[in-house]
């Protein structure tokens, strides 16, 4: 009973006085680079184990599909940046009741808090765009999880976004004539004119490799891997792009712009290539995987933007952390992890594996001993608050 109360004390005083001080200096992605810790299979690594891969990596920003309690725990005082997810199948009841929003908030986001630095929460995921199971309780799941948000002082520290899928668009070829679809707009315009009053992003899961799969005859698959190829030209904007992922980026930054939001940030949420596939899925290869992920890696390092929005410096989060063996669908659903089920790498990028070397774990960049120090900075300002009520109550 004593722990919960100081538990219950520390989170009250990280809600009082310091979310303030954070949202100042916090920002939902350090950097340009994260990846997705997907975790449909049954022998990857445990919670404990990925933390120390995604510190020797020195990939800061992660996503997952849910809020489990293990992988929150795990990273607990680690300095990583987490977005949790709310599943499909919770947006019904959230989108009712915001006292269910409320208690979600409160056992998944608040309960970790400030240790595990929560940065985000993603409302579904690909909602719109396909079956319209979800579609009309997206909007209502937003608002009511921001609102809980915003009620507990934390809507400057904890980001709310939903990601879509490119099935949201009309056409993306050339980008400037990227729309929304008509049956998508009735959902999308609403969510994007909340989200531009919250100053959310758009986020987007850019898959190249899907598209090259699906029309090998017209992409030229050294375009869709950032290698050296004529590229391609916009003629209504006249633009260059001599790769797919920013032409499938402009071309939703086309469509914001033409649904009135043209100030909006794109971020990538998932991006990817397959080492393996179905005879079907040629291009799923470990070498085109390796050529694809390399070559984002150092187009993301370059810190900038796209040709139609050369100022807004593009971030993504790869998909994915690791392979996962029992996704349903196609073999190469089962086969985009940079990392093995054992930990060590499925092709290099200049990631290590899984090891116990102690020149891997010395090795902290600036952000790291920042976000270690203001970790540093919330325990010690939360020990010297719970002494000095134990000293008042004496």
């Amino acid at each position: 009973m004593k722990e919960k109360a100081m538990e219950s004390v520390g989170h009250l005083f990280f809600l009082v006085f310091l979310a303030p001080i954070a949202s100042v200096s916090v920002q939902a992605f350090t950097g340009t680079y994260g990846i997705n810790y997907g975790r449909i299979a049954n022998n990857i690594p445990s919670p404990d184990e990925v933390v120390t891969l995604l510190r020797a990596a020195k990939i800061k920003n992660v996503r997952i599909y849910d809020a489990d309690q293990s992988v929150l725990k795990a990273f607990s005082g680690t300095g990583l940046e987490i977005v949790v997810g709310l599943p499909n199948g919770n947006l019904r009841d959230v989108s009712a009741s915001p006292d269910h929003a409320m208690n979600w908030v409160k056992d998944n986001v608040v309960a970790y808090l400030p240790d595990t630095h929560i940065r985000g929460i993603a409302i579904g995921n690909e909602v719109l765009g396909g079956a319209d199971e979800f579609s009309g309780f997206l909007l209502g799941a937003v608002k009511n999880v921001y609102d809980a948000v915003n009620k507990l002082k934390l809507s400057h520290v904890v980001q709310i976004t939903t990601a879509h899928s490119q099935a949201v668009f009309a056409n993306s070829f050339p980008p400037s004539s990227c729309v929304f679809k008509d049956n998508v707009v009735q959902y999308m315009k609403p969510l994007l004119e909340f989200f531009s009053q919250i100053g959310s992003p758009f986020c987007l899961n850019a898959y190249p490799f899907l598209a090259y799969m699906y029309n090998p005859e017209q992409i030229d698959i050294n375009y869709a891997l950032f290698l050296p190829t004529e590229g391609a030209d916009d003629p209504k904007t006249k633009l260059h792009y001599d790769n797919l992922l920013d032409a499938q980026i402009d071309a939703a930054y086309a469509a914001l712009e033409d649904a009135g939001f043209p100030k909006m940030e794109v971020i990538v949420t998932e991006t990817g290539w397959a080492s393996d596939g179905d005879d079907n899925e040629s291009a799923a290869t470990p070498n085109n995987a390796r050529t694809y992920n390399y070559n984002l890696r150092k187009r993301l390092a370059k810190m900038k933007g796209t040709p139609f929005r050369p100022k807004k410096v593009l971030k993504a989060y790869v998909f994915a952390l690791f392979n996962e063996n029992l996704k349903p669908g196609p073999t190469s659903e089962r086969n985009f992890g940079l990392f093995k089920p054992d930990g060590s790498i499925s092709y290099d990028i200049g990631f290590h594996g899984l090891k116990s070397s102690s020149a891997d774990s010395s090795l902290l960049s600036f952000k790291d001993i920042r976000a270690r120090s203001l970790s540093s900075f919330y325990s010690i300002t939360l020990t010297i608050s719970t002494a000095l009520l134990l000293v008042f109550s004496i």
